[in-house]
């Protein structure tokens, strides 16, 4: 299978290669993907190895080029740990049939369920090699559950290994009961993961929990109702996460659940996140994502080259995106519904605060903001903590329906070209040093090519599901963009530009 590695151009220099009801035996599992979002098109236009972004570009490894077969084994809830582990003569207990595996092996769990209970039953996963993975995975058109109860600790670990992949299977507490982790990797430091086709769900604490991470893909999983966050671990002191890919994942509904309930107020964690790490070297590229309804951020990153790219981002209680780390660009996102209904939630759409070497670059291309007057909430802030000054592209972007202007220090090196604003309560649309109303806007004092009007979306409803942010017939985002460091399709995998020339936000009208 052929795979990539992500390089981001302005990292070259110095890296080479590259977070109520009581729930007893039914969970009230919500529908994460909304019916305006088209995510059949979405799925169909993603190539999971391609990098759209103007200053990224790919190097292409093999990650089973030459790869030893070994054996494949079985295990089944009614199989037998004394048996020879073939499909007719299954193993039974997960953490005995792990510890088994040599490099190049692979386990099939088939269908059932696989009860944890004990720290001595958490599956610790033996190392592969380069040429030799290590793979779980469930039987192929069935979904083998693991569930963990007791206060586990986690249901997979992961310490010092590499070349593992761990795939189609659904990770959740037993009936409610406590469980903390499904796979945690916060000891030593880990490589060549790849997590695929999980579900995981109803954890109270991350779905995901890692430290030091390098080489990661994790594609087409769905995370949800975690306490503490889909994605997420804690502060790094070997880099951090670096090399990741994340595809195709839905990051949702984090914080809805702890201990077995629902919107449960005991939960200690203030800000679940659907992916949210600690300092890293990156570069991480998040791409055809979705994180909504969380009651931390969307997506948080503070590694440094981070690469967020057709993304749905709506309704998190908290910030939507957020750049802690050198050399970022969010690039055909749509974040919208900040506040997730709630008027007096505080936070900003997006933040950009970092703390490090003064020069950073960050990029916004054809990202579509859109809040509520109503929300007394900055549309974005740029540095409002640090004094850092940076360098920020703000490329066909649209701001829409904001309370507050954007806030950008003054020291920032700005570039602000092309973009659509509807602050419509107040003139002042972006604060820069001084303030810069809409006129001002529109006469080119900010930035040739910037307008100003109402956007003109389909149904640009607030704090619930029921929305489409594309652009009706008539709106002056289209054909007013440019195609100077533009994408070449939007946020559905539209061909840009659809008509004369490119249109603004993350929608190509159509």
């Amino acid at each position: 299978m052929k795979t990539f590695i992500c390089i981001s151009l302005v990292a070259m220099i110095g890296i080479v290669i590259f977070s109520a009801e009581n729930i007893n035996i039914g969970f009230p599992i919500q529908e994460s993907r909304i019916d305006t979002f088209n995510y059949e098109l979405f799925e169909q236009v993603r190539n999971p190895y391609s990098f759209i972004g103007s200053n990224i570009f790919c190097l292409a490894s093999e990650s089973k080029k030459s790869e030893i077969n070994g054996n494949t084994y079985y295990i089944s809830p009614s199989g037998n740990d004394g048996a020879d582990g073939s499909l007719h003569s299954p193993w039974k207990t997960p953490y005995i049939s792990v510890k088994k595996l040599k490099p190049g092996d692979t386990l099939i769990f088939l269908d059932g369920e696989y009860i944890i209970s004990e720290f001595d039953e958490i599956i610790i996963v033996p190392g592969g090699e380069e040429n030799a993975w290590i793979t779980l995975k469930g039987e192929e058109g069935k979904k083998p559950t693991i569930k963990g109860m007791n206060d586990l600790y986690s249901s997979i670990i992961l310490s010092d290994v590499g070349y593992i992949r761990i795939e189609n299977l659904e990770i959740t507490s037993k009936d409610g009961a406590p469980f903390r982790d499904a796979i945690n990797a916060i000891d030593d430091p880990i490589n060549h993961i790849v997590l695929k086709d999980l579900y995981i769900h109803h954890i109270d604490e991350f779905g995901i929990n890692f430290k030091n991470v390098s080489w990661a893909e994790i594609i087409d999983c769905t995370i949800e109702y975690c306490g503490f966050g889909s994605i997420g671990g804690p502060e790094a002191e070997a880099g951090g996460w670096r090399n990741i890919i994340i595809d195709g994942c839905d990051l949702s509904y984090n914080g809805h659940y702890y201990m077995g309930i629902a919107d449960n107020p005991e939960n200690p964690y203030s800000r679940p996140d659907g992916f949210g790490i600690e300092p890293s070297e990156g570069p991480i590229e998040i791409r055809y994502t979705t994180a909504q309804h969380n009651l931390g951020d969307g997506l948080d990153s503070k590694a440094d080259n981070t690469y967020i790219h057709h993304c749905l981002v709506s309704n998190n209680y908290c910030n939507g995106v957020k750049l802690w780390g050198a050399n970022s660009k969010v690039e055909n996102v749509l974040i919208c519904g900040t506040g997730e209904g709630d008027v007096d939630s505080p936070w900003c759409p997006i933040v950009i605060s970092y703390w490090g070497q003064p020069g950073a670059t960050f990029e916004l291309v054809n990202v579509t903001v859109a809040d509520t007057p109503s929300r007394p909430s900055y549309s974005m802030t740029v540095q409002y903590d640090s004094e850092v000054r940076v360098e920020l592209t703000i490329k066909n972007c649209i701001f829409a329906n904001t309370y507050g202007a954007i806030w950008v220090r003054e020291n920032t090196s700005l570039d602000v070209e092309y973009n659509h604003f509807f602050r419509p309560e107040d003139d002042v649309q972006l604060i820069y040093g001084k303030e810069y109303t809409y006129s001002q806007i529109l006469n080119g004092s900010l930035g040739p090519g910037n307008t100003y009007g109402e956007p003109l979306f389909i149904n640009p409803k607030w704090g619930n599901d029921d929305f489409d942010y594309h652009l009706q017939s008539g709106s002056p985002a289209i054909d007013s963009g440019t195609s100077s460091g533009a994408p070449s399709d939007d946020l559905d995998g539209i061909r840009r530009p659809k008509l004369k020339t490119y249109d603004k936000g993350c929608y190509e009208f159509h």
